[in-house]
């Protein structure tokens, strides 16, 4: 419901600044730094015309960037695009080996690492195959001897992207898998006559040119302060360099954190606790680099006084009118599915899955409760009827890492819509008097996920310990909650409404990374998906090895069913503490 308040702060959003920003990255291309760093001015001189304050972070960081590329068949050329962090190469020349593989079905799917239909010795060779050529599928590919990929992407266009599961700027536990082949993609006519080649056994040449290094590479940072709990914040972020001009990925969301900093400090006397947004350089270049950065040179302030990340990316784009492939944490679903019908209306599609290890979502391992990552889409019928296939963000639209994602994949209402939304999903978080998330979903989604693993591993191994440790934090989350309700008139700055809030960032802090993480705390995950309470997957397999095998799966349960109990009994001595 949406109080008078909240209504009046809502009216002040408009689009005169924000579409200022989009035609003016319509001819801006965002990709090398040097232009990178003129959209950095492009979004600072705004907010400071319009008196809102601005730091800008100067970090370097590790960033690859494609230059041209071309596939050789005989007297063909192909015209082919690098994926960011792969190997340049001046001409390798190899066999073809077509492997098999699938479409995303989804932009669930565009993250997921998909299973090759068969194994072939691809040994020194090219490997070409359909999709995109994702982080999982490299490494894959380079485990079994590959030299190179060519993805055959899904359309007429080739679709940029980067190829490594190193999260962010490199440390010295990811260098090893920086990756050592070379990859480009093509468009769908070039790769399927390039698929008829590796059918007949014919060789390729591979041509690639990439620059990497450290660059230096600006964060806009605004900091609008609560009135009565300055140090605590919701943190809204995004990235504003692009493939091309990236108009729907994501001008528009740069565009919206824009207009959203420019109404947040024209009320900040409401605000109750700060807002911090940020934008983002190297997300498409360096891997979530600009992301990782911030959240390793701020880690313990994040630690100690984040409420919520909201990341901002592809709102307001054309045909976009459901909310049917939202990224939130279990905690946040109710929230933002409340926001989204407030301001949408009641009968807008809403439909949250599980966050995914993608986008600037560079905040697990710390261990922050999360919602949003790609905003609205178009609904399942029309894209089908438009013969579109699944893309990675710009609401649904084809255009994606793209050429053609120009100004018409923006659309004013749509944006004004989402501009709304973003600006109530943050400013609730902050104002809310009790963070306004239920971990009762979380310890739902952990019970149901316990219960999966325990079916699969059967005798094999006992989950029991998990679910003791479970059901005791589910009785004092109980407890915790009625506690928590009763305060909820209270003041912000009230002393027992900042030990309730402290504990539900404190349960976040540790629910989350044994969650969604399976590396130590403030190190990141590679960019890989990852399953619900990850270090319990292997319950999924252990019945399916050879018996000689199983000692080594019930070594490793035994070490993950550990960090969850010992997580679930701090999370339920936390709770009691506070209430």
């Amino acid at each position: 419901m949406i109080a008078v308040e909240e209504q009046t702060v809502l009216e002040s959003i408009n689009l005169d600044l924000p579409w200022g920003l989009i035609e003016r990255f319509t001819i801006l291309r965002r990709e090398h730094p040097e232009d990178v760093r003129t959209a950095a001015k492009e979004i600072t001189s705004r907010l400071e015309a319009h008196g809102v304050p601005v730091e800008v972070l100067e970090p370097e960081i590790f960033l690859s960037l494609p230059g041209k590329a071309s596939v050789t068949l005989g007297q063909n050329s192909y015209n082919a695009k690098p994926m960011a962090m792969s190997l340049s190469s001046e001409g390798l020349t190899a066999p073809l080996v077509y492997m098999l593989s699938i479409y995303a079905r989804s932009s669930t799917d565009v993250f997921d690492r998909v299973a090759f239909a068969e194994e072939l010795d691809c040994r020194g060779k090219i490997v070409v195959s359909e999709g995109y050529g994702m982080p999982g599928k490299v490494a894959d590919l380079e485990a079994r001897g590959a030299v190179g990929l060519i993805a055959v992407n899904a359309g007429k266009n080739a679709h940029w992207g980067i190829c490594t599961t190193i999260w962010g700027s490199p440390d010295l536990h990811d260098l090893p898998r920086k990756p050592k082949m070379v990859v480009v993609a093509v468009n769908n006519p070039d790769g399927q006559a390039l698929i008829e080649a590796a059918k007949k056994g014919e060789f390729v040449k591979l041509e690639a040119n990439l620059e990497e290094g450290w660059f230096a590479s600006p964060i806009p940072v605004v900091t609008i302060p609560g009135s009565e709990e300055p140090d605590k914040f919701v943190l809204l972020h995004g990235h504003y360099d692009s493939w091309d001009y990236g108009i729907g990925d994501n001008a528009v969301g740069d565009a919206t954190m824009l207009e959203i900093a420019r109404v947040l400090w024209q009320h900040r006397d409401s605000l109750k606790r700060s807002v911090k947004i940020a934008w983002w350089p190297g997300h498409s270049t360096g891997r979530y680099a600009g992301s990782t950065w911030f959240a390793d040179q701020f880690a313990i302030d994040l630690y100690e006084n984040c409420i919520a990340q909201v990341n901002c990316d592809s709102p307001g784009c054309r045909w976009a009118t459901t909310f049917t492939e939202l990224c939130s944490m279990s905690e946040t679903e109710g929230f933002i599915s409340e926001v989204i019908h407030d301001i949408a209306g009641a009968d807008t599609l809403v439909e949250c899955e599980r966050a995914h290890q993608a986008g600037d979502y560079s905040f697990n391992n710390i261990g922050i409760s999360s919602y949003l990552m790609l905003s609205s889409t178009m609904p399942a019928d029309l894209r089908e009827e438009k013969g579109y296939y699944a893309v990675g963000g710009c609401g649904g639209n084809i255009a994606w890492h793209t050429e053609d994602d120009t100004i018409e994949i923006a659309d004013c209402e749509v944006l004004l819509r989402d501009m709304k939304i973003y600006l109530a999903a943050v400013r609730r978080a902050a104002n809310a008097t009790i963070a306004p998330f239920d971990f009762a979903h979380t310890l739902a989604d952990f019970r149901k996920t316990l219960e999966a693993r325990q079916a699969a591993a059967g005798e094999l191994f006992s989950f029991q310990a998990a679910r003791d440790a479970l059901a005791g934090l589910a009785a004092a989350l109980e407890q915790f909650s009625v506690h928590a309700q009763n305060l909820k008139g209270k003041s912000a700055s009230d002393g027992d409404v900042k030990r309730v809030n402290h504990a539900i960032r404190r349960l976040a802090r540790l629910l989350v990374p044994v969650n969604y993480t399976r590396g130590i705390g403030f190190f990141h995950d590679p960019a890989e998906t990852i399953a619900p309470l990850p270090d319990l997957e292997p319950a999924l397999e252990i019945a399916k090895v050879a018996p000689e095998q199983r000692g080594f799966y019930r070594t490793h349960l035994t070490r993950g069913q550990n960090r969850l109990v010992a997580t679930l009994r701090d999370a339920t001595a936390t709770l009691i503490d506070a209430v």
